[in-house]
């Protein structure tokens, strides 16, 4: 049975935060807040019929304010890293805050992911939904131009989490927008995800630095550990990674699409039986695997530590804003910024 529920997740300055929570007649629930636009749960059914949490968080609006991570959040203005937090525009130079040393990483210290975002439900003919607005000053976190953003998640009737995003600015600036979901598709509380099986539509992926910046040579994947144009477990060459596992920028192949969803991945968890299939309008996905997460308390008292999840995060490239030839993530006044991925979820 379909539904929609609208409830408190708790104040901040005296604000109500909301909490929506989403299912479909297949059994999927997913729930988001407004504080950071944040994703908090997806529960589906294996291949059993029974339903686990599959995606790492908070009970609280306290803990996703207080804790790091930046568990299921919309990551903005610019996911990923910058290096040195500089970019020319138009002439202009910016300086943005380093909160990543030397890098600024997913738009500052204070970010869309600590925003208090309004958000109403939606009914369409694809499921059920709620959308998402904010507005992001001019000079907020160092960037230029008033943005205006929408995001809307829609809990399709197939079980897929569509997460659609838009905005628009009054002066040029640069966005790259993306879900910094955690995944553990076994469920959030079950440990390391080595044993599940990626595919990625990717035969190249951007060099980088031990700082995670691309070099701005995009290689092939071929003889590498981020080869998983054929399916591989995620464990199978992590130890071969001197950053102590992924954190990297794999090139979707095709990428120059019509700006349509493709289909470009999908993880199996072999245990439980469940399918996440991947698709976006994106030209890249930061493959992370939870490198940084070290005895992070999160539901229910779970303990989340390195490589109990993973994340795909959709993007353009990291440090685009200062590589000419890496797609562009300037948004000027005359234009709206479009992206759209959906998680879909299935059973083998």
């Amino acid at each position: 049975m379909t539904s929609i529920a609208r409830d408190t997740f708790g104040t901040i300055d005296g604000e109500s935060v909301a909490l929506f929570t989403l299912a479909n007649d297949r059994g999927a629930v997913v729930r988001i807040t407004e504080y950071g636009g944040t994703l908090v749960s997806v529960s589906v059914p294996d291949r059993f019929g029974e339903s686990a949490d599959v995606v790492l968080g908070f009970d609280t609006l306290e803990e996703y304010q207080t804790k790091s991570g930046s568990l299921g959040v919309i990551v903005g203005r610019f996911a990923n890293r910058i290096a040195a937090g500089r970019f020319q525009l138009d002439g202009a130079d910016y300086q943005l805050a380093i909160n990543n040393p030397p890098n600024h990483l997913h738009g500052g210290e204070g970010g869309f992911q600590r925003a208090l975002w309004q958000g109403e439900v939606e009914d369409s003919l694809e499921g059920l939904g709620v959308r998402l607005n904010y507005t992001s000053a001019d000079g907020e976190d160092g960037y230029p131009g008033e943005v205006k953003v929408e995001v809307r998640y829609t809990l399709t009737k197939a079980s897929g989490l569509r997460i659609d995003y838009y905005a628009t600015t009054d002066r040029p600036t640069p966005i790259n927008l993306t879900n910094h979901a955690y995944f553990q598709l076994q469920g959030h509380n079950q440990g390391a995800i080595h044993q599940h099986v990626l595919r990625l539509k990717s035969s190249q992926y951007t060099v980088r630095d031990a700082s995670g910046i691309p070099s701005g040579e995009i290689a092939l994947v071929e003889g590498t550990p981020f080869d998983f144009t054929s399916p591989m477990e995620i464990g199978a060459r992590i130890d071969q990674l001197e950053s102590g596992g992924y954190d990297d920028n794999l090139v979707f192949d095709g990428w120059e699409s019509n700006g349509r969803p493709r289909l470009v991945g999908e993880v199996i968890e072999p245990v439980r039986g469940r399918r996440m299939e991947l698709l976006t309008t994106e030209p890249g996905v930061q493959l992370y695997t939870g490198n940084f997460l070290d005895g992070l308390e999160g539901k229910q008292g779970a303990i989340y530590d390195r490589h109990h999840a993973f994340c795909l995060e959709t993007q353009h490239f990291p440090d685009s804003v200062n590589h000419d030839h890496f797609p562009s993530v300037i948004l000027r006044p005359d234009e709206t910024y479009r992206q759209t991925t959906e998680y879909r979820f299935s059973t083998l």
